[in-house]
């Protein structure tokens, strides 16, 4: 296994990582939960960059690299979700979008077809990240406040009222990237 397959499933082991110190009590364990989460969205620009250059596209790599990136996204949505900090319905919505891509491509692959991203789909998954940073960092600066001084509930309400604003245009541009890719590629999903 090639070092780019290599962080592509450390990737995969990082999520798992992520989510475990996420849901412990206390500001270190936010702390490392946000770093373990930067390690591992780093890990999926260095495993394209090193395949690239250094010629280590692998079948393998193909497959898992999109699976693994989807893995943490979803985890971290999924996790807010359960922290009472997005609507279980945008999580839906996401979820679908990524599933039915991710198979669509993945079938095409295996058909011997490569279906590539679209740029909204890019879009999409930048969005996707800096709402996931947003959250993360106002889940760590809550716990900064709370260890040394008071809470501010009209803090939350804020905040809160503008996570639901970021996931509503993440919901939008996540149903947007995904018919538009359906329409751009429906010649090539007929033939499949």
């Amino acid at each position: 296994m090639n070092l780019a397959n290599r962080l592509t499933i450390s990737r995969i082991f990082l999520t798992f990582v992520f989510m475990f110190f996420l849901f412990c009590n206390g500001l270190w364990p936010k702390a490392i939960s946000l770093i373990v989460f930067i390690l591992a969205a780093l890990s999926d620009y260095f495993d394209g960059m090193i395949a690239q250059r250094r010629n280590m596209v692998t079948d393998f790599g193909r497959l898992m690299d999109p699976i693994a990136d989807k893995i943490l996204v979803l985890a971290a949505f999924a996790a807010f979700v359960q922290l009472q900090l997005i609507d279980a319905w945008m999580f839906v919505i996401i979820v679908s979008r990524e599933i039915l891509i991710t198979s669509m491509r993945l079938f095409a692959l295996n058909k011997g077809k490569v279906l590539s991203a679209a740029r909204a789909g890019k879009h999409k998954t930048v969005l996707q990240m800096v709402v996931i940073f947003t959250i993360l960092g106002f889940i760590l600066a809550k716990e900064i406040i709370l260890k040394y001084s008071t809470w501010n509930p009209a803090w939350e309400k804020a905040f809160r009222q503008g996570i639901f604003i970021l996931m509503l245009l993440t919901v939008g541009l996540t149903l947007y990237s995904g018919l538009s890719y359906l329409w751009q590629n429906r010649k090539v999903i007929t033939r499949l």
